[in-house]
């Protein structure tokens, strides 16, 4: 009988050492294939559309597929200011969407639409902060985000209007095609001049960005 348990924990631990091999070849080679793209085909991380936060010329491209619907894209973002500012003027944010939740494409909207007034990181700080009112999963209120964008000093009403522009649904879709061409899977998923996050995490990110910024 021990002879018998101890040769199923024996396969068990092989099997699991064998799929732990397979997630880490796996996750290499995806690194690898994604580090090609990003050399390939730049826009495909960073699109001439795609919000930008940082100078022009900074070495190394911060993108985040981020969802403003999302909860840990919301406790994320205070975290990612501060790898922005712990490299000041050698990063560059550079949003993405990935609209997995009921409401978000309507709020992408609203933030492009904040971006011709030139509010839309005025307006994502806003929209982060109220999430949990308007974004609650158990209870979402969309409608209450018309109570909260003012505190970002648009005016609401061309908003309204602005956010209904074809452009922005055309962006929408490109955004959901790249989501499935770079394999995203989840919010918020980061790419550093190409490289993913392999380890999703505060100082793991605060690491690939450091090690970015040394490369240069």
């Amino acid at each position: 009988m021990k002879n018998k348990m101890s040769l199923i924990i024996g396969s068990v631990a092989l099997l699991l050492a064998f799929f732990l091999i397979g997630v880490k070849v796996y996750q290499k080679q995806e690194s690898e294939r994604l580090g090609f793209v990003a050399k390939a085909d730049f826009k495909k991380f960073v699109p001439d559309y795609a919000p930008r936060l940082g100078p022009q010329d900074a070495p190394v491209y911060l993108v985040e597929f981020l969802d403003p619907e999302c909860e840990s894209c919301r406790e994320f973002y205070p975290f990612v200011k501060m790898i922005m500012q712990e490299n000041e003027g050698k990063v560059q944010l550079v949003v993405r969407y990935a609209p997995f939740h009921g409401n978000s494409k309507m709020i992408i909207k609203i933030l492009e639409a904040a971006r011709k007034q030139n509010k839309y990181w005025e307006a994502l700080e806003v929209l982060f902060r109220y999430q949990p009112y308007w974004g609650s999963h158990h209870d979402p209120r969309p409608d209450l985000v018309w109570k909260y964008l003012p505190e970002a000093g648009v005016d609401v009403a061309k908003i309204q209007q602005d956010m209904n522009d074809p452009a922005i649904d055309k962006m929408i879709e490109q955004e959901l095609s790249d989501v499935q061409t770079l394999g995203v899977r989840g919010t918020p998923t980061f790419f550093v001049n190409g490289k993913p996050l392999e380890s999703f995490g505060v100082e793991q990110l605060r690491t690939l960005v450091r090690e970015a910024v040394q490369q240069q």
